[in-house]
């Protein structure tokens, strides 16, 4: 039960704190406003009508979110098939489990995604992306990083 209620609580405070930054950046900033924060980071609010480096953004938002509902579904599945000392895959899974469900909330309101996350230098820039797509990536490196500490360990007691 405190696994459970531990993955309920981190993917609500993914959600939340996702959908509070986005709500707040929407409210404070005009579309392509960019606020420099650092000499490397920026505040850049946009749109992104697909995934992650906009890609499918042909696709529109229908066959989007039915694509994010099933990779939710597929990662729920996976952290309740994981055995429960997984817990660095756990956190992991709920990470990402959070940040597409934020993501999805966008896509469902508004057809796209509200991003605002910008790290540059003056002759490059990097994907624009919000918390959300930050949650899926750590949270996918967690479950990988689990995934190899588990090999070796098996490894060593081989």
């Amino acid at each position: 039960m405190k696994r459970i209620s531990t993955a309920l609580l981190t993917v609500g405070a993914m959600v939340a704190v996702d959908q509070a930054i986005k709500i707040g950046v929407e409210q404070a900033m005009d579309y392509h406003e960019r606020i420099d924060l650092l000499p490397f980071f920026a505040l850049f609010l946009t749109h992104n009508p697909g995934i992650a480096f906009s890609m499918l953004s042909g696709w529109g938002a229908g066959p989007l979110i039915v694509l994010s509902l099933a990779v939710t579904g597929f990662v729920s599945w996976l952290w309740v098939s994981s055995p429960a000392d997984r817990i660095v895959a756990h956190f992991g899974f709920a990470l990402i489990i959070g940040g597409a469900i934020g993501n999805l909330i966008d896509r469902s309101l508004y057809g796209y995604v509200i991003d605002y996350f910008l790290f540059h230098t003056p002759g490059w820039s990097f994907a624009i992306f919000n918390l959300a797509d930050a949650a899926i990536t750590v949270g996918a490196g967690l479950v990988i990083l689990d995934e190899v500490l588990l090999w070796r360990s098996t490894r060593k007691a081989d």
